[in-house]
């Protein structure tokens, strides 16, 4: 006979869990380097670390402190999303044979560390094997209390990696689709940036990213300032607009530069 499930108990025990829309927290400025004063939504760790206000990455983005890398919002390690060989002492205390405890026993274990999308435990219960009936089971009720929240996963990742890494939306996009994120929450939760935000957060990124550009000439500059704003994700019209912008303010002549293009 199948053992009754008790979900009541399970309820809201995992800390970090998402609660609901707009709960990403303070974040800092990608200028600033700051994580924020809240700290990472939903208590997951950022992956962009403090820098102090003079420094920058190589992209423009904050300096990465030193030593090992820090595990990033949303980001699982091979062993908490499945992957490793050895089993959680919640996992070790399901019943054996139960599938459901099990999938249950893994879910919870991996949001205590860090809000995930329903992909990624889907993912997580598949490497370990579990039934797909008893991870729909779980992965169903686990949405229905709110334990997974795609839309707000979706709402802090923008807010977080917009702040503290200067993304734009079409990278914040493509990240969270490989997080399995569907697309119209995807659209609703890039649509908190408007034109205005993105470009105010180019400007801020390349003025950061100017100084070390001084003493170069005038093409590379260029290429390495436009090619910083590309990889964040930001349009070619804005970023020539940006950078023309900046140079300018330093003396460049930026006549040169046409009007469709980097």
């Amino acid at each position: 006979m199948t053992r009754r499930t008790d979900w009541a108990e399970y309820e809201y025990t995992a800390s970090g869990a998402p609660r609901g829309r707009g709960t990403g927290g303070d974040t800092g400025s990608a200028v600033d380097g700051e994580d924020g004063h809240g700290g990472a939504p939903f208590g997951g760790e950022q992956s962009y670390g403090s820098g102090s206000p003079g420094g920058g990455s190589r992209d423009g983005g904050p300096r990465r402190g030193r030593g090992r890398r820090r595990r990033g919002f949303g980001e699982a390690t091979d062993a908490e999303d499945g992957g490793g060989l050895s089993s959680s002492r919640a996992e070790q205390g399901a019943p054996p044979g139960d599938p459901v405890e099990q999938a249950r026993a893994i879910c919870l274990r991996l949001l205590t560390g860090t809000p995930r999308t329903r992909k990624q435990l889907a993912d997580a219960l598949r490497k370990r094997q579990i039934p797909d009936d008893a991870a729909e089971e779980v992965l169903s009720r686990f949405e229905e209390v709110g334990l997974i929240n795609d839309s707000a996963f979706a709402d802090a990742w923008v807010e977080s990696r917009h702040h503290g890494r200067g993304l734009a939306r079409r990278a914040l996009a493509r990240e969270l689709r490989t997080k399995g994120v569907d697309s119209t929450l995807i659209d609703e939760a890039v649509s908190q940036l408007d034109s205005e935000q993105e470009e105010a957060t180019a400007r801020e990124l390349v003025a950061r990213k100017l100084r070390s550009t001084r003493g170069l000439d005038r093409d590379k500059r260029l290429r390495r300032l436009a090619g910083m704003l590309a990889r964040k994700g930001y349009p070619d019209g804005m970023a020539l607009r940006v950078v023309r912008q900046a140079l300018e303010e330093e003396g460049e002549d930026t006549e040169f530069l046409g009007d469709e293009g980097i």
